[in-house]
């Protein structure tokens, strides 16, 4: 593999997960920083333990043409505009989810990259998590027969605190179900291989952030919903999420059924301190249970909040770019699980079953 050059664009939570995984990768390095908020420039530059090129503007960043590749992990609604610059360099791209805050800034970015080339790839680690690629692995194999229902819980804690307060507003981040849940939307579509028709939600803002102040506006973020998504194929997916049950063994849990059995995994909750989970099936007509144990190594859990899997996330992001192969998760990908935040948010404020169609 040949070595390449990272410059990371955003140096809050994810920018320092970043950092703490590529140093894991043999063929990699980050050789560039930028953020216009000094104190996470100087947090990031302590966990790399050397000096490198740091800058506050990203068009001072690409005048210097340091990197093969940028990630970008600032805040959701800046994602556009520095998007439209970095894509002059024709680098290969890392997105941060949500893609953008907009299905409409997702589809312009997508006509103004349609013969862009380097790889576009949007940051989607969930995919990745150990027991979730294990989990969509054996779905896809047939494990449990035609799959019919899937069902994905989050029960976690509240968003965390970032600079400028920014992921306090639903026009900053596109909402909770487009910010939070773009997530579980793009696995809901790749372990489905369908595409959304209809999307019914109901949530609300019930517990946090309710007494919050910030220059006069208070938070306007959902913190719990249910979310039901109908697929073109007939699957059934359903979301439940809740964002004040920090104090939970699994933050997620994930359920297929098909016509012939049922699988089940979960991915411990950073707080729990757990570095395994079980996959389970069980087939119908049978007493038994299949059991597997998937076992993180602690350095990854050590490296970044998602169970280990940016590692595996940059290690198929190396080897698309050296194979010269396409994304495993493309721009496409990205919109399409913008677009079903987007209904979500839409059908909650609304109060009614969103057509993908009345966005697409």
């Amino acid at each position: 593999m040949s070595f390449i050059k990272y410059a990371i664009i955003g140096s809050g939570a994810m920018g320092k997960e970043h950092i703490q995984n590529i140093a894991l990768l043999k063929n990699a390095k980050v050789v560039a920083l930028c953020d216009n908020h000094p104190p996470s420039l100087d947090n990031c530059l302590k966990t790399l333990k050397e000096r490198i090129p740091t800058f506050h503007d990203h068009r001072e960043l690409l005048k210097a043409n340091l990197a093969d590749v940028y990630i970008i992990a600032t805040p959701n609604f800046t994602h556009i505009q520095i998007l439209k610059d970095v894509i002059s360099s024709g680098a290969h791209l890392l997105i941060e989810k949500p893609l953008c805050t907009t299905l409409k800034d997702c589809i312009e970015l997508q006509k103004l990259t349609v013969d862009y080339p380097g790889l576009i790839w949007t940051a989607m680690e969930y995919r990745y998590m150990p027991p979730v690629a294990k989990f969509i692995e054996k779905i896809h194999s047939g494990a449990i027969g035609r799959l019919k229902m899937l069902s994905i819980k989050e029960h976690r804690h509240p968003f965390l605190k970032k600079v400028r307060d920014w992921n306090r507003f639903h026009n900053n981040t596109g909402g909770t179900l487009v910010e939070k849940c773009c997530h579980f939307f793009d696995l809901m579509r790749f372990i489905t291989k369908s595409e959304a028709v209809r999307v019914y939600s109901s949530g609300g803002q019930d517990v946090n952030h309710l007494t919050e102040n910030y220059g006069g506006m208070t938070p306007d973020i959902i913190d719990n919903a249910f979310v039901i998504v109908d697929f073109e194929n007939g699957i059934r997916a359903f979301l439940d999420l809740c964002m004040f049950a920090e104090n939970s063994k699994l933050q997620e849990e994930l359920c297929g059924v098909g016509n012939k059995g049922k699988i089940e995994t979960g991915v411990p909750s950073h707080l729990s301190g757990l570095k395994e989970s079980d996959l389970t099936i069980r087939m119908r007509g049978s007493q038994s249970a299949q059991i597997t144990k998937i076992v993180v190594d602690q350095n990854l859990l050590d490296a970044g909040h998602h169970h280990g899997s940016t590692y595996y996330e940059h290690l198929a992001f190396l080897k698309a770019i050296n194979n010269k192969s396409k994304p495993e998760v493309s721009l496409d990908d990205g919109l399409k699980a913008v677009a079903i935040g987007q209904a979500a948010e839409l059908s909650v404020k609304e109060r009614r079953s969103v057509l993908l169609e009345e966005l697409m």
